[in-house]
């Protein structure tokens, strides 16, 4: 028998006669793995969950929690979705490109975590805005978000990378680490508790799978090497799995992003930009657009460099974006697998 609250399982009431409780850890194409107290067992979906899947948010991935009717000779059916805690989505387009017509949708990548680790590479690669653009969306899922900057061999001194990172965003952790030498890791002790879960986001290449074996002390994911003419990655994971660490955290990895859209982004926005949203109730007109008009308090702050330039289109950026995917995406919501 294996005890699920080792698996962060934590519902209090009996689930109905007939139904075993579990935990996702694995999905590859239609079959889900799922741990459960019996051991582990491969699942299928009750048909429902794909008669609405375009209409909902809560169609099962990795890290959640469900109620499946056990079949000790083949698939198991899962036929409940137990209450998220936590999940990170992100828009099925980024929206950037002019003139897109297509509905957006909302693509849920991991649930019930703890943490939310963002890696990037100290390559040449290496891209705050990006990071930035994670962070945002970090900040809605309901985890803690973690910046770790992976390949800290590649560079003599990180500090200088580290300091412009933590000025980014100085109220969210920053780890430098190397996962061939071991750099670093252990600062990340502090966050790999027994029951708790990290879920790796990133793009490819950045060492997500490097990062896992180094913390599993073996060898679980296949690492590919990066392009040299521009240090991006060729996609490593190709699908998303839990993984139990030594330590009795778990980490959900994940296949690498080619870019991160935006979605349902307007908190974490106010969040991530809270010092330069600020200056707006200290402008003449409430209805300022920031641009023209006398007594703006933002034009005023980036005249006399109170409010970085930079950080001013960053935020800019990404409220275009939220506002593009907003306007495209379905009223009643949906998912793409």
């Amino acid at each position: 028998m294996i005890d699920l609250t080792t698996y962060g399982y934590t519902q209090i009431e009996d689930p109905p006669s007939g139904l075993l409780p579990g935990r996702i850890t694995e999905l590859r194409r239609e079959r889900f793995t799922v741990i459960t107290g019996r051991g582990e067992v491969t699942a299928v979906l009750k048909g429902t969950f794909y008669h609405k899947a375009e209409a909902r948010e809560d169609f099962p991935c990795v890290g959640d929690f469900v109620l499946l009717r056990h079949n000790g000779s083949g698939d198991s059916l899962i036929v409940t979705l137990l209450p998220r805690r936590s999940k990170f989505s992100r828009a099925d387009y980024s929206g950037h490109a002019a003139g897109y017509t297509k509905t957006i949708l909302e693509q849920v990548v991991a649930t019930n975590f703890d943490y939310v680790f963002i890696l990037s590479s100290l390559n040449s690669d290496f891209n705050v805005t990006r990071i930035m653009r994670y962070l945002t969306q970090a900040r809605q899922s309901g985890g803690q978000p973690v910046v770790i900057l992976t390949k800290a061999d590649l560079i003599g001194d990180s500090s200088d990378l580290l300091a412009e990172v933590r000025h980014s965003m100085p109220d969210v952790p920053v780890h430098a680490v190397c996962s061939h030498t071991g750099q670093g890791l252990n600062e990340l002790a502090s966050y790999l508790l027994p029951g708790k879960t990290a879920v790796f986001l990133g793009m490819s290449g950045v060492g997500k799978s490097s990062l896992l074996n180094a913390l599993m002390d073996r060898r679980v994911m296949t690492v590919n090497t990066i392009r040299e003419d521009d240090s991006r990655g060729r996609h490593t994971t190709t699908h998303r799995q839990l993984c139990m660490l030594p330590s009795g955290a778990m980490v959900i990895d994940t296949p690498g992003m080619r870019e991160l859209g935006l979605y349902a982004a307007e908190e974490g926005i106010h969040a991530e930009f809270s010092d330069v949203e600020q200056w707006f109730t200290q402008c003449r007109f409430h209805d300022c657009r920031h641009q023209s008009e006398p007594g703006c308090a933002v034009l005023a702050a980036l005249a006399g460099g109170s409010l970085p330039r930079e950080r001013w289109e960053r935020y800019l950026a990404q409220q275009q974006e939220s506002k593009f995917v907003r306007n495209k995406t379905k009223k009643n919501g949906g998912y793409v697998k």
